[in-house]
């Protein structure tokens, strides 16, 4: 199953692995530097069927560090056109941009220097749904307004013009982990008492109107994705029928694929990490209520004898792996080549195998 076929929108991918979007904080003020053409370029050919660029910031404010890949001006999307024009050239397979915002969880040190801290320097002030601290020691953001609403809105529509314009086979839109979209929808973090809070229908407002503008941009010729939450792991939070729900929307909508996520509201949750497949569960009930959505998932799925199964039991369509593609680029060619699926083999690597 691995191995077979899958096609999302007017795309074909040659197997059920994708790579999932990892922030890298390597950016040049904003735009993709020598790292991104390495790490990406070695990504394209991995063997994975589609890749998911990392986590690209609508928005100054929408950063999460100083260092974040950016797509809100002419010089991000000059860049960034060049950039896919590269990968392209390495392997013709869907490459996605994900886009998003960090609301509250931005202005924030590059984890590898200072972890899970706000910036004393350099700083800015953030924007969320409420008034609602992400930690203890972190600052207070603004609670966003309705103007400030109607210019995120267009600041994610401004991003999906310019990933059209870049060459992006795709857009995955950021509503997980925490993220601004990820704080109007969820009630831990969301406490507004106007057409943006409160309701369940009221907290998917701003999201759905995101993916209502994005889908006229993309329309037929593009993918368009979410990565959404199943479940917040706190007893106040998101569960999974709410997501569920939520998720038919974004089907009615136009969506082509959800990834299945969860946690990230709060630093600590009851998500239990080291689980394998530590989401499938919430894929496979989601995608038994769910038809004609292409249903991925996350989180600790490089075990493929374990994956093979969980797909020949249609638990999910498709894998977003990251962390193991990072640790070696091309484990999953060593797989590839003991399946005689050899097609997947650069051959100029052929006589590594």
């Amino acid at each position: 199953m691995i191995f077979k076929n899958l096609k999302i929108g007017n795309k074909n991918l040659q197997n059920r692995i994708s790579v999932s979007p990892m922030c890298q904080y390597s950016a040049n003020d904003g735009k993709p530097s020598a790292w991104h053409y390495k790490h990406l370029g070695s990504l394209v050919c991995s063997g994975a069927s589609m890749v998911v660029v990392e986590s690209t910031a609508v928005s100054k404010v929408g950063r999460i560090t100083n260092q974040d890949l950016c797509l809100y001006n002419l010089k991000h999307l000059r860049e960034l056109k060049k950039l896919v024009k590269y990968l392209k050239n390495l392997n013709n397979i869907p490459i996605i941009i994900q886009l998003s915002h960090s609301g509250k969880k931005g202005s924030s040190y590059v984890p590898w220097i200072k972890s899970n801290s706000s910036l004393k320097k350099n700083n800015w002030t953030t924007i969320s749904s409420s008034k609602i601290k992400k930690d203890e020691f972190w600052p207070y953001p603004k609670a966003a307004n309705k103007k400030e609403i109607n210019q995120i809105l267009y600041d994610f529509k401004r991003s999906a013009f310019f990933a059209k314009r870049a060459g992006f086979d795709g857009i995955e839109i950021h509503m997980a982990h925490g993220y601004l979209i990820h704080q109007f929808l969820s009630p831990i973090s969301n406490i507004r008492k106007d057409d943006y809070g409160g309701s369940i229908s009221n907290r998917n407002a701003l999201p759905i109107s995101i993916v209502r503008k994005l889908k006229k941009i993309t329309g037929k010729k593009m993918i368009l994705g979410a990565r959404v939450t199943a479940s917040d792991h706190l007893e106040k939070g998101i569960k999974l029928k709410e997501s569920l729900n939520f998720i038919k929307l974004l089907k009615k909508e136009g969506v082509n694929y959800v990834c299945i996520s969860s946690g990230g509201i709060k630093t600590k949750t009851k998500l239990n990490t080291k689980k394998k497949g530590i989401r499938v569960s919430f894929a496979k009930n989601i995608k038994k209520e769910i038809s004609n959505l292409v249903i991925g998932t996350t989180g600790n799925l490089s075990d493929l004898k374990y994956l093979e199964r969980v797909m020949r039991n249609k638990c999910i369509d498709l894998a977003f792996i990251g962390r193991p593609f990072l640790k070696n680029p091309n484990w999953l060619l060593s797989h590839a080549h003991k399946n005689g699926e050899l097609k997947f083999i650069p051959n100029q690597y052929l006589r590594a195998f």
